[in-house]
């Protein structure tokens, strides 16, 4: 692997992107209630999380998820189309890991779409970032 070819601003812009994607997803204006309900959370139970261990693992998840998108996407003819495709592709890929997850756990189809399309929109946008900012 070189890694000379990866672009590491588009990596960080890429990684940013989910946490932009996820604050609109997981917000009043799209998901955020239901997406509660069926996770079985309240707002008072989501404020004794640990703020800064939850968005700093997240950030580092981000990141490796972004840094590995990039190892793919290396080649000389990547494009934002196959940036895109790859990125939509890897999302079909954690979306059937959260389905398998989510059915062992007895949660609802609710509560696996919403979390399986916010992966898939997420990794979709890292791709095309990525493709396009070669």
């Amino acid at each position: 692997m070189n890694f000379s070819t990866i672009n590491w601003l588009a990596v960080v812009a890429a990684a940013l992107s989910s946490f932009v994607i996820g604050g609109i997803w997981y917000s009043p204006l799209l998901f955020c209630n239901v997406w509660m309900r069926v996770a079985g959370l309240t707002q008072e139970h989501l404020k004794t999380g640990n703020k800064a261990k939850i968005f700093g693992m997240t950030a580092v998840f981000s990141l490796i998820m972004a840094m590995n998108l990039a190892m793919f996407l290396s080649g000389n003819k990547t494009t934002i189309a196959w940036g895109a495709t790859a990125g939509f592709l890897a999302g079909i890929w954690t979306f059937c890991s959260i389905a398998t997850l989510g059915l062992f756990e007895l949660r609802n189809w609710t509560y696996i779409f919403i979390n399986g399309l916010y992966s898939t929109i997420a990794l979709t946008v890292m791709g095309l970032i990525l493709g396009a900012w070669r």
